[in-house]
């Protein structure tokens, strides 16, 4: 994997983690789950040189999307989400997040990904990993030594199951199947919190 810049900020009402990805060799850059500060990461851009190429959004709860039309009017990037989930983008399905978010543009998807699809920035792959649950369309993104968990999977939690489209089953299920057999080394970067390892969270974690 080409070398990379990663940046986490702490954005939107609900604390979301935004992660900011480039590949400094090629200068292609992606930001995974914008839900604020949208000038403060075009800033970051600017900054490290790079050119938007994707804006992903793990799942679609507006608290994660909610920077998408800003961003994309002031770049030419695509947003992508998984297929189940685009929906969402363009009818919110949870009146409170909707209240919360009151101020937001909604844009359409413009790749819809499915499990197994591998995103490059540069020289860097990110793999879907796709992990219902706490929303139809939740996936994870896999790449050489990280994994960006979204709300499926927190330091020491799950996602929540009680919004609409939700289920406790299909998210523990989810993460036995398709996290917990990875190699237990992975750094896990979560939607909210701090991170944790998939080890620790398959010898620790109280929901599994």
């Amino acid at each position: 994997m080409g070398s990379m810049f990663l940046e986490k900020l702490v954005v939107g009402v609900l604390d979301v983690n935004c992660y900011v990805i480039g590949c400094k060799e090629t200068n292609e850059g992606v930001v995974i789950d914008p839900g604020g500060r949208e000038q403060e990461i075009l800033d970051i851009l600017k900054q490290e040189n790079l050119r938007l190429k994707y804006i992903i959004n793990t799942h679609g709860h507006l608290d994660h999307s909610v920077g998408n039309s800003y961003l994309q009017e002031n770049t030419e990037a695509k947003i992508a989400i998984h297929a189940e989930d685009a929906i969402m983008l363009v009818i919110p399905q949870d009146p409170l997040l909707s209240l919360m978010l009151h101020e937001y543009v909604m844009v359409p998807a413009d790749i819809e990904l499915h499990n197994d699809d591998i995103i490059n920035i540069g020289n860097i792959e990110l793999r879907v990993i796709h992990t219902p649950g706490h929303t139809p369309g939740g996936m994870c993104l896999l790449g050489d030594d990280i994994i960006f968990t979204g709300d499926t999977l927190f330091a020491g939690g799950i996602g929540r199951t009680d919004l609409v489209g939700g289920s406790y089953t299909t998210l523990v299920q989810s993460i036995k199947d398709r996290l917990l057999v990875l190699d237990g080394g992975l750094k896990v970067l979560p939607g909210h919190g701090g991170p944790s390892s998939i080890k620790h969270e398959r010898e620790s974690n109280p929901f599994l």
